[in-house]
């Protein structure tokens, strides 16, 4: 027996059973009209009750199973600013002139707030991010980047990753900066309209960058105090920040 004729005789069934328990009310009750008037009722609930259900309860299920499965994520992506975006982050703060005006927004510590986190990403989504350009070493870059390029890719051929778009983004920001660079055989006489055209593809992935360093600060600060420890001693933004306890 197969599994639709199966499904088939199982609503068959219930149909039955249920025109059955409807006979049975009227041959003890007798009374015709308050039946159909509670099985017009009983209808008219059903269509609310698919509203209820299908739609908002399995719309707001999914959504937490999304956030769960981002959840789950972190790791890799602690790996991805173990690996190479903590010193991006450091190399283009570095060369970022305004960066003062957003520096305390970037010095987390142990004593931040759900609150705090949230004003300081707010405050970062108002933020332009501008490297100078003229301070670039794009031949450094590229061969570092050149060098993370493998990573990059065994990154983006996660499939698990297509759930978090914002890191999904980051990472293709941060491959096609990748593929400019090693595309150009020259780098030392770029011409400045060139240089400028890559300045835009850093400071795009610069962005991402601190979007997503401070998303995953909040993480381990509310789950892996360890890892936050280690987060905040080797923080590219303070300039105090040193690997060593003391």
């Amino acid at each position: 027996m197969s599994p639709l004729f199966k499904k088939i005789l199982f609503c068959i069934s219930l149909l039955i059973l249920s025109a059955l328990v409807y006979a049975l009310d009227y041959i003890i009750f007798r009374d015709a009209r308050n039946l159909i008037f509670y099985t017009l009722m009983d209808i008219a609930f059903l269509f609310i009750q698919v509203l209820l259900v299908t739609i908002i309860i399995q719309e707001l299920l999914e959504m937490r199973e999304k956030q769960n499965r981002i959840e789950k994520l972190n790791p890799i992506i602690g790996v991805f600013f173990s690996e190479l975006g903590t010193e991006l982050l450091s190399y283009f703060s570095d060369l970022d002139r305004n960066l003062g005006a957003i520096r305390n927004d970037l010095l987390v510590s142990a004593q931040w707030s759900d609150e705090e986190f949230s004003h300081a990403m707010k405050r970062l989504g108002t933020y332009s991010y501008k490297v100078e350009p003229e301070k670039l070493d794009l031949e450094k870059l590229k061969l570092y980047l050149i060098e993370k390029r493998d990573f990059l890719l065994i990154m983006m051929e996660n499939p698990n990753l297509m759930e978090h778009e914002r890191f999904t983004e980051l990472l293709r920001s941060v491959f096609h900066l990748t593929e400019e660079l090693k595309l150009r055989k020259t780098i030392a006489e770029l011409p400045c309209e060139d240089c400028d055209h890559i300045a835009a593809d850093i400071n795009r992935s610069y962005q991402m960058l601190v979007r997503e360093w401070i998303s995953y600060m909040q993480h381990l600060k509310d789950n892996f105090p360890y890892l936050f420890s280690l987060a905040m001693r080797t923080n590219p933004f303070d300039q105090k920040a040193s690997v060593i306890v003391s």
